[in-house]
């Protein structure tokens, strides 16, 4: 059966689990600060989670960094099984920044 996790959870997890050892504190703590279950909050940092934005904002406040760090440059490649959005036949080969105005 084929890991049901996606590449790009791995890579938050990673990226927790690396903002966590730099700042010193153990994953209970982390968790405690997060206003986290201790299990749930595990299951993030090994790459098993999928957690909302809610959850990463509150895990970004609690390593005091910006939510960003957690998944800058995540993208298609980190898809779950090369699982493609709804309607595409194939990825785009690069994406083009969009401008939003306010």
């Amino acid at each position: 059966m084929p890991d049901p996790h996606s590449p790009a959870a791995a890579e938050v997890g990673r990226r927790i689990a690396a903002f966590r050892a730099k700042a010193g504190v153990s994953a209970r703590a982390l968790a405690e600060s997060a206003d986290m279950d201790l299990t749930n909050y595990q299951r993030i940092e090994r790459g098993r989670g999928n957690p909302t934005i809610s959850t990463l904002l509150q895990i970004a406040v609690a390593l005091e960094v910006d939510v960003g760090e957690l998944v800058t440059g995540l993208g298609a490649d980190d898809l779950q099984n090369g699982r493609l959005p709804y309607g595409y036949t194939e990825l785009p080969q690069r994406r083009r920044s969009t401008r939003i105005a306010y």
